[in-house]
């Protein structure tokens, strides 16, 4: 057995085999098969059987932060429901294992589609197919009553919008590069509107979130597009899943689409540009079709979804400036805060201080020693 990073193979097989007897051989290998900007996944074989490892990133992470125990909880709870989720095996909670917490699921033949260059080799017509059950499945997820698969107690859906907007405000607290003067309006704007009845929510008034759904977080067969079967096999990276307010996924996922057309290079998913993909009406009347209610004005859950994305590259630009980042096109990420900012107080009614253009690149700074943390 050869160790990876974060995965001595003797230590889990002995930890894994006490869980579940004999399901893999001890002469393992291991692959890594995603990582750096998030939870690190491995593949782990005996030469017959394959499973999927999931743990968080190396070194120190938010106590809060790449929850493996959340993730593994929302899973099995999907077990046997119509929203197609990976089977769970077994979740550690002992860091003395690998270091930290980590689960085991079964691996799931798909492709997670992230780029417009994968979805135009498919064709227009796939793509099409491709992105409307993304949606189709978001309606199933939201469908799903939470107290029926014992998530009742997953999340406090009363006051859930007033907390992701205080969140976020401390998010950009801690990352913040540069003056945001966009940021701060648009988080008074948010405080002064929050929905009237999130105070009153309940978890039979609620649904499942997934927390950040969208075309990549999903592993999908697109030869299946039109079958019965149909192409999403799987939903995965349920680390910030919760019981809340089901149109901040809806928000999201229409945002996420908008990234690539304000950030170049690779850093950042462009699949939504794609001949064939939907456009955001296209998306809203598909999910309203599929959930069998209509949409309340989505101002306020649109200003928050633009917030939080930009918090989040605001994050990242922050530790390319700092030198802390390896890969391409981080130097990207940081364009996109102000325009994701200024989107935001336009999606709420409000003029932004800031015009909606990219400013120039940042410099990073040159570090005393080579930068190990992966973005």
């Amino acid at each position: 057995m050869s160790d990876l990073p974060g995965l001595d193979l003797a230590a889990f097989h002995r930890w894994y085999d006490a869980q579940r007897p004999g399901d893999l051989g001890p002469d393992l290998t291991g692959q890594l098969i995603a990582g750096g900007k998030s939870n690190l996944t491995y593949r782990v074989s005996d030469g017959t059987t394959e499973r999927i490892v999931r743990r968080p990133p190396l070194g120190h992470v938010q106590a809060t932060a790449h929850d493996m125990g959340r993730e593994y909880t929302a899973m099995s709870a999907l077990a046997g429901t119509d929203v197609p989720v990976p089977q769970t095996y077994a979740h550690c909670a002992d860091d003395a294992v690998l270091g930290s917490p980590f689960y085991v699921m079964e691996k799931v033949d798909g492709l997670a589609y992230r780029t417009a260059d994968e979805l135009t080799a498919l064709g227009a017509e796939t793509t099409a197919g491709l992105a409307g059950a993304m949606v189709d499945v978001l309606a199933r997820l939201h469908a799903v009553d939470p107290q029926s698969v014992g998530l009742g107690e997953f999340g406090r859906p009363a006051g859930f919008l007033e907390r992701q907007v205080r969140r976020w405000a401390r998010q950009l607290e801690g990352s913040a590069t540069r003056p945001l003067p966009d940021a701060q309006t648009l988080l008074t704007r948010l405080a002064d509107s929050v929905p009237a009845d999130d105070a009153a929510r309940d978890a039979t008034t609620s649904s499942i979130v997934h927390g950040d759904y969208r075309l990549d977080n999903l592993l999908s067969v697109a030869g299946d597009v039109g079958t019965a079967a149909g192409p999403v096999k799987a939903v995965v990276d349920w680390e910030m899943a919760t019981i809340g307010d089901p149109l901040t996924d809806v928000a999201l996922l229409l945002v996420y689409d908008k990234l690539g057309t304000l950030v170049g290079g690779s850093a950042v998913a462009d699949a939504s540009s794609a001949p064939g993909y939907p456009d955001e009406r296209a998306q809203l009347e598909r999910y309203v079709t599929a959930r069998g209610r209509d949409l309340p004005d989505l101002s306020f859950h649109l200003g928050l979804a633009y917030l939080k994305i930009a918090v989040i590259l605001e994050g990242i630009h922050h530790r390319f400036v700092a030198g802390q980042t390896v890969g391409e096109g981080f130097d990207q990420i940081g364009l996109a805060v102000e325009p994701l900012l200024a989107a935001g107080l336009e999606a709420t009614g409000a003029t932004p201080a800031t015009p909606a253009t990219p400013a120039t690149p940042a410099t990073p700074a040159t570090p005393a020693t080579p930068a190990t943390t992966k973005e």
